[in-house]
């Protein structure tokens, strides 16, 4: 069987082309991962590929481990599937010591703690928020490829300090750095790119290594990630880029859409492939995901894999408060679940973390067991370090109970009870995190035992492949690009909160667009919009991108308003 058998027509036509410049331009839904490691297998299968020469690049390490799991499954094992970062990384500490004699500098774990030093030696006294502020901005102006003065030349400010203070802040960061024989993360890309220019016999060897190049989330890419990749690529053309322009939500870390939106003006031989087929949403999801982003550059028109012909149009809902919109949520999601879906099933979305409090008040007092996305990783989790550790200590003197008991009997002495604790604590969260381990041992199949079951753990861990724990999903939109749910409330869809209060040019505006087009497909079956008149002490109107979407076109069916769950009726004014 090949790998393309698996893939559409519109798939296979990106897949099979294996030399030479490619762009994939893949909107949401359409399976560009699954692009990305056929195209990957299929050219291994057909001998195009020897899997030490290809480079996987992607922007986290969970997507990273996510690609080498997906082509293990398909028997590619080998590839380089490793984050920027991690790859240049590795480059340095290797060519290094040649270079220079010695180990490469230690990379610093806190680059507001070595700033506030820094301001302390100016007898400054800056906030944590301005700091953190200005490691941000530090970040920023390096990814951008900017020198001190070029940044100051454009006249950015952070509160706290003024133009002076900052260029001298980011001066004293620098030298405190060189001092110590230290590099920032940023720092890693900056030498690895320089290693690759100034060295004639470094950039032969990366040439030698590498020969097939795959970047995944191109629309994210910096110009300092561009530059390296162009050293990386030397004067070879086998490039592959996958992304999706309406979902740039990066732009404030440095990233420039416009590498994947002129690819093909740069390359002027590349094969341009358009993904266009959802496989994830029902039809009328995308239609309100269409309409918010109609004549945006790059946009993709999304058409649902199937005629659908049952499914509801999104609805809009407005409350009072945000208190009331919590409540709301919570007594929908309840309902939801009360008639059988699962809490893994469904996702509560909204632009930052300050307006997650409220919502995990509202879900706990519904009794429903939540998680927020971008807390502690399930493998950091020390309820899950603890289980791992005693189910390999079983496994050297297991009984003769069987695989699946001795699993439950290891979790039972760590605290796993039939009953869960009350929502909304610590303790719920591990009971969560242990009925997660269980539920894979139960998944194990007839041939597992204690040591097997333990090594794939441990193998998940490293791949960060994370089970799914059977709570609500809480996240920011940001922290929900490239993941899915049957149901998704978005949550705080008012002017001040999306669009945010600070995007007030028209790039800043049309970034939150692109972040609501993100939380808008990431919806597969149901899609409740909800929104609140009043925060504190302010009056608020309804988000422009709701207009845009069509809640106020009657007759559109675009979007559907409903009076608030256990709240008094109100419709947007």
């Amino acid at each position: 069987m090949s790998a393309l058998d698996a893939l559409d027509e519109r798939q296979q036509a990106a897949a099979s082309v294996l030399r030479g410049p490619v762009a994939v331009l893949a909107g949401a839904g359409t399976g560009k991962t699954r692009v990305i490691t056929h195209r990957i297998a299929h050219g291994v299968d057909t001998g195009a590929y020897s899997p030490s020469r290809v480079m996987a690049v992607t922007f986290t390490a969970k997507a990273a481990g996510e690609l080498r799991g997906r082509l293990r499954a398909l028997g590619v094992e080998g590839v380089a599937a490793r984050t920027f970062h991690a790859t240049a990384l590795a480059q340095l500490n290797f060519f290094w010591p040649t270079l220079a004699g010695s180990p490469a500098p230690s990379i610093i774990d806190n680059k507001v703690r070595m700033l506030g030093q820094a301001a302390d030696a100016m007898r400054l006294r800056p906030s944590t928020a301005t700091l953190r502020d200005i490691a941000s901005e530090i970040e920023w102006r390096k990814v951008s490829m900017l020198s001190i003065e070029q940044h100051a030349a454009l006249g950015r400010t952070v509160t706290g300090v003024d133009a002076g203070q900052l260029m001298e802040l980011m001066r004293a960061y620098e030298t405190l750095k060189d001092e110590r024989r230290q590099l920032d993360f940023e720092d890693v890309l900056l030498a690895c790119a320089g290693m690759l220019e100034a060295e004639p016999r470094v950039a032969a060897s990366v040439h030698e290594q590498y020969r097939h190049f795959t970047v995944d989330e191109f629309q994210d890419v910096s110009p300092l990630q561009n530059r390296l990749l162009e050293l990386w690529l030397g004067d070879r053309q086998d490039i592959c880029v996958v992304g999706d322009a309406s979902q740039t939500i990066y732009s404030f870390a440095g990233a420039e859409q416009r590498f994947l939106l002129e690819f093909g003006r740069r390359h002027p031989d590349a094969t341009v492939v358009r993904l266009e087929t959802n496989y994830r949403s029902q039809a009328p999801i995308l239609t309100a995901a269409n309409a918010l982003m109609h004549g945006r550059p790059g946009a993709l028109e999304l058409v649902p894999a199937r005629e659908q012909f049952t499914a509801d149009a999104p609805t809009v809902t407005a409350y009072d408060s945000e208190t009331e919109e919590a409540a709301g949520i919570a007594a929908a999601i309840s309902a939801r679940i009360a008639s059988g879906a699962s809490p893994a099933e469904i996702a509560v979305l909204y632009r930052a973390h300050a307006q997650s409090g409220v919502l995990q008040q509202a879900l706990a007092a519904e009794g429903i067991p939540t998680s927020v996305l971008g807390g502690t990783r399930f493998f950091a989790m020390p309820e899950v370090r603890q289980a791992i550790l005693a189910l390999r200590a079983a496994a050297v003197a297991p009984t003769e109970q069987g695989f699946l008991p001795n699993v439950q009997r290891v979790l039972r002495e760590l605290g796993l009870t039939e009953e869960p604790p009350a929502a909304g604590g610590a303790q719920r969260d591990g009971w969560e995190a242990r009925r997660a381990i269980l539920r894979l041992a139960e998944d194990a199949g007839p041939d597992a035992n204690l040591r097997s079951f333990s090594d794939a753990m441990m193998a998940r861990a490293k791949d960060q492949h994370e089970p799914t724990m059977r709570t609500v999903t809480l996240s920011t939109l940001h922290a929900a690009k490239g993941l899915e749910w049957p149901h998704v409330h978005l949550a705080g869809w008012a002017e001040g909160s999306l669009p945010i209060s600070y995007a007030t040019s028209f790039e800043a505006v049309d970034e939150e667009r692109r972040l609501a087009y993100v939380g808008v497909t990431r919806a597969a079956r149901t899609l409740e919009i909800s929104w609140s008149r009043s925060a504190g002490r302010g009056e608020r109107a309804p988000s422009r991108f709701l207009a845009e979407m069509g809640t106020t076109a009657r007759g559109t069916g675009i979007l559907r308003e409903t009076s608030p769950h256990a709240t008094r009726a109100s419709r947007p004014r």
